[in-house]
């Protein structure tokens, strides 16, 4: 029996993309994103400009994602977005123009937390890619987040391990920063570690209660390295850039790692699932697919295009809360921190 439509306007706006997506269900039928690239001279995001940029933004890429998927706005069946968490000002744009949606199509409106959409982009309906199956371990990896969680159905999740203090996507930006990359750094470290030796230099490993990370020490170590070998050699790092590169990596990666394999043995679910920006380095997919190969874990990692944060993700979790009629209040507000 075919099913009814179900359209879902998925927006997101945490931080510096403006997303907007369209999902059938959990099928997705558009997913654009309008990248602001301003902030690349400034080696991070500069929260006023970012919610300006959203503005300008928003209704652009909200009108293309509706064209791409051949549907007009009085065909949503609700609008999701992203309610937390993020930069204050740029949630609240993207909050503002759902509820314009939802009160004139008389639509529901659904808030999202960012955070849980990242591990539910796994769920987005993909040709040969397996749904994960619940309860599983779930892990969120990107520039301002670093969490482990139990994840018990789509919206029970719990936090059993977070950072200390950076997020292990900031920690790559901050070192990338140092070693006179690009922002964002991470990809860029990612590429470049492909022709290093990741035991070329080393880095301690620091060792944290429990399933938490911390990586600020990591960070200070190879910031605090550079600074030694420079004054000795200042082409150090244009002479090592390659084994620099894989040599971080290779540590910032560990250190999470060895967390996931902790968790696993101990609560004895061996399925894990990785969501976030940082899901797209090529070091984390090389430790999952030697732990499936090895240890006959079950992992699941979203293709790349829904790792960074997109509309896609956000209209998938507000799909799963429309089914169970989850719906979110005309005079709710976003928060630039929120609960699972």
């Amino acid at each position: 029996m075919k099913q009814e439509p179900c359209y879902i306007l998925g927006i997101e706006s945490s931080c510096d993309d403006t997303a907007a997506a369209v999902l059938n269900h959990n099928k997705v039928l558009s997913n654009c994103i309008t990248n602001q690239e301003i902030h690349n001279q400034y080696g991070g995001v500069v929260p006023e400009l970012a919610s300006r940029a959203h503005q300008a933004n928003i209704i652009p890429v909200v009108d293309k994602a509706l064209k791409q998927a051949s549907i007009k706005q009085n065909d949503l069946s609700a609008v999701a977005y992203t309610n937390g968490p993020g930069l204050l000002g740029s949630l609240l744009v993207g909050e503002s123009f759902a509820k314009s949606i939802a009160m004139g199509l008389n639509i529901p409106l659904i808030g999202v937390n960012h955070m849980q959409a990242h591990i539910l982009a796994n769920f987005i309906d993909q040709k040969e890619i397996e749904i994960p199956k619940f309860p599983f371990i779930g892990v969120n990896l990107s520039g301002g987040h670093t969490q482990i969680l139990i994840v018990k159905n789509y919206f029970e999740m719990e936090i059993i391990g977070t950072t200390l203090d950076d997020a292990i996507g900031e920690a790559f930006d901050k070192c990338g920063k140092k070693m006179g990359l690009d922002y964002p750094s991470g990809p860029i470290i990612d590429k470049i570690s492909k022709l290093g030796n990741p035991n070329k230099f080393s880095f301690p490993v620091p060792k944290v209660d429990g399933y938490n990370v911390s990586y600020s020490g990591c960070k200070t170590a190879f910031i605090n390295f550079l600074e030694k070998e420079k004054k000795k050699n200042l082409k150090f790092i244009d002479e090592n850039i390659s084994d620099l590169c894989s040599s971080i990596q290779s540590n910032l990666i560990k250190v999470i790692t060895q967390k996931i394999e902790a968790a696993v043995k101990k609560t004895g679910i061996n399925c894990v699932v990785i969501g976030g920006g940082v899901s797209a380095n090529t070091k984390i997919r090389e430790f999952l697919k030697e732990k499936n190969e090895s240890e006959n874990w079950k992992t699941h990692i979203p293709p790349i295009e829904y790792t960074t944060d997109n509309a896609a993700m956000i209209g998938v979790a507000g799909y799963f809360k429309w089914k169970n009629k989850k719906f979110s209040a005309l005079s709710s507000v976003a928060k630039s921190r929120i609960k699972f």
